[in-house]
Order: structure tokens, then C-alpha cells, then sequence
């Protein structure tokens, strides 16, 4: 019998950065639990296309969270289709560029990771927590990374906004921890992504190598411990970021 974590059926989540990789994966995963699925992503034809494919239940909204009116707008309609929201999960990231030492990192490829992966993290959150707080209910889920607790040599920019994204989760956790809202992270070792498939191999290579079990994650072990994360069954673990790296980080 399938492992089954929802047993609602308006259960409603909305995936951020849900046009592929880990977010399309983790979509499809909460689709086949019987979950209410809204995919966000700045993607729009791979917004369609994921919406298309998951099905009745799920709904589409190309979304930049970089812009806040258009965050808020996005989040508003998620609640307007779908009556409430009980999770989020946010995996918008941009790994950047990668193999440089701090010295030679771009300030403008800086300030983009910044703005993606730690200013879009709080405006989605800002945006989505005051619908939790009327239900005094709510999961959220920020990806961070295992670049965010370690830094990676030669990922400056990725590393500094994911560490950011640990300590967002650290203080929401406690900001909310008595209103029925909880608030988590995920560290990510290297996992099968078209993320990870564009950066230089070398780069892969050393991340990998320092994983105990010697090989990457797969999208479907992301997937499934996200939905529990997001599910009612996760209900008194918050300001944490969970471990997903193959033995790595063991704190």
C-alpha cells in the first residue's frame, strides 16, 4: 500500500518554483496524494505545462518573486481558487555563478541570488503567512541548502543567501511557533536537477565527493520528505532545517 501522509481532501499547497526540479517533482508527488496543488514559478510555459499535466485539482500562476505586488496578487488568487492554503513549499532558487573565488563574484550576480533566493524566500513568506494566521493553521517550507550550514568553496553567492535563508526560517519558526503555523527548512546536498545539470562538473564533482554515500539525491527522496514537512503529521518540529544530504551534515 502507497505511504499515504494527507488524509483531507482540500488539502492545499502551493509550490513555488514548481515548474521543475525539485518543485515539479514535489507537485506531482502532492497531486498523486490527493493534495490541491498551485504551481508558482516565473516560468509561464512551464507553469501551463505542470498545471496541465497534475490535472483538475491544479492551477497555474506565473509569478516573479522578486516583485512583491505581484507575489501578494499570486498568493490572493491561490486562496481565491481554493478557498485557503495550508502549506507552502519554496524552492525558488538560482544557483549563479559558480567555480569563482570571492574575489572575482560579480556584485550584479550577487545581488540577483539575493534577490531570489533570500528577498523573494521573505515576500512569499510575507505574502502568504496573514491566510495562515486566520486558520491558525499553516506549513511552510523554505529549500535551503547544505551550502547554507557548510558554504561550498567557490559558490560565494549561493551559499551567503541560502545561510540567510536558514536564519528566515530560524526566526519565522519562533515568530509563529504558538499560532498553529509552522516554519522549516530543507538542506539539500547535490540532487538530480536540471539546476545541478547546468553547473560546470567540476563543481558537482567537489560537492559530491564530500557526501558519504557517494552519489547525488533523487528528485523522488526530495519529494517525499517534503510532503511530510508540509503535512499535518509534522506538527511540533519548527525553526528547523532538516538534513538531506547523504550522511554530510549530521547537525
Amino acid at each position: 500500500m502507497a505511504l499515504r501522509y494527507f488524509d483531507q481532501d482540500d488539502y492545499t499547497v502551493a509550490v513555488v518554483g514548481g515548474a521543475s526540479g525539485i518543485g515539479l517533482e514535489t507537485s506531482r508527488f502532492l497531486s498523486q496524494q490527493g493534495v490541491k496543488v498551485a504551481v508558482l514559478d516565473r516560468n509561464k510555459d512551464g507553469v501551463d505545462a505542470a498545471a496541465k499535466e497534475l490535472g483538475g485539482k491544479a492551477i497555474g500562476i506565473a509569478v516573479d518573486i522578486k516583485d512583491w505586488s505581484a507575489t501578494q496578487a499570486a498568493i490572493d488568487a491561490v486562496v481565491k481558487q481554493f478557498g485557503k492554503i495550508d502549506g507552502l513549499v519554496n524552492c525558488a532558487a538560482i544557483v549563479g555563478k559558480t567555480n569563482i573565488p570571492t574575489h572575482d563574484v560579480e556584485i550584479e550576480n550577487f545581488d540577483e541570488c539575493y534577490q531570489i533566493n533570500l528577498r523573494g524566500a521573505f515576500l512569499i513568506s510575507k505574502a502568504v503567512v496573514p491566510h495562515m494566521l486566520k486558520r491558525n493553521y499553516g506549513r511552510i517550507l523554505h529549500i535551503a541548502s547544505i551550502a547554507g550550514k557548510e558554504g561550498n568553496a567557490g559558490m560565494l553567492a549561493y551559499s551567503a543567501t541560502k545561510a540567510g535563508l536558514i536564519g528566515l526560517v530560524k526566526v519565522m519558526g519562533k515568530d509563529y511557533a504558538e499560532t498553529g503555523i509552522t516554519v522549516n527548512g530543507l538542506a539539500p546536498a547535490v540532487i538530480k536537477t536540471p539546476m545541478v545539470a547546468a553547473m560546470p562538473q567540476p563543481q558537482v564533482d567537489y560537492m559530491t565527493a564530500k557526501i558519504p554515500m557517494k552519489r547525488v539525491g533523487e528528485l523522488a527522496e526530495a519529494a517525499e520528505m517534503i510532503a511530510w514537512i508540509v503535512s499535518p503529521a509534522c506538527s511540533f518540529t519548527t525553526g528547523f532545517t532538516f538534513d538531506l544530504t547523504g550522511g554530510r551534515a549530521v547537525y
